[in-house]
């Protein structure tokens, strides 16, 4: 906890971008019946009954002392597709970085192993080099801020019926060029120091 704690506080650096990864899913619905439009006194309404039609895994990509966000709409969660989203992340957002400083979980596909999975040795090696990886704790997945982001995205977007992927990348595009537009960062102020007395019990005792 306190590895990442410390890797928030540290000073932008164009040469060091910080980078939080993190996923969710979304399931794919249909209406049965055609919505009623708003009128009126009368808000839209939408028939209970509806049809699933399938789940879509979204990665998110966040940057958060730059303002940057990308999501990864994907048909599936695995090692591969996330060994892809840090190729990306590596040799498309953040080419000309030094090091990244990369936070995510403990999730178990999420690990260096990953890379190898999907690519040569000498390639994973070389993407690799390129990262400096930080595992938020077990437990303690609240503290990437990545998990901040899907929140955002979950009640400001995700929060209703929609019934493709196709739908779903349209509209994710919408919300990421939005939020991208106005550079929106997150303000973490938990501390190292908030940390030991917030969670005091959570450290050994002496």
């Amino acid at each position: 906890m306190e590895d990442t704690l410390a890797v928030y506080h540290r000073p932008y650096s164009a040469a060091y971008p910080l980078v939080c990864i993190d996923e969710t899913s979304k399931q794919q619905v249909k209406e049965t019946r055609r919505p009623l439009p708003a009128a009126p006194r009368h808000p839209a309404r939408y028939d209970y009954e509806y049809e699933r039609n399938g789940v879509s895994n979204l990665f998110m990509m966040f940057a958060p002392l730059e303002g940057w966000r990308h999501v990864q709409v994907t048909n599936r969660r695995t090692s591969v597709d996330w060994a892809y989203c840090l190729q990306e992340v590596v040799d498309v957002y953040f080419p000309h970085a030094e090091k990244i400083v990369l936070v995510s979980d403990n999730l178990n596909t999420h690990k260096p192993a990953a890379l190898y999975e999907a690519f040569p040795p000498q390639e994973a090696r070389r993407m690799l080099e390129k990262l400096e990886w930080h595992h938020t704790p077990k437990h303690g997945s609240w503290l990437n801020m990545a998990e901040i982001e899907l929140s955002g995205l979950q009640r400001q977007c995700l929060d209703r019926r929609l019934p493709d992927q196709d739908t779903i990348k349209r509209e994710v595009a919408a919300w990421e060029q939005a939020r991208n537009q106005h550079a929106v960062q997150v303000n973490w102020r938990f501390t190292t120091a908030d940390a030991r007395i917030k969670l005091k019990k959570l450290y050994p005792s002496f």
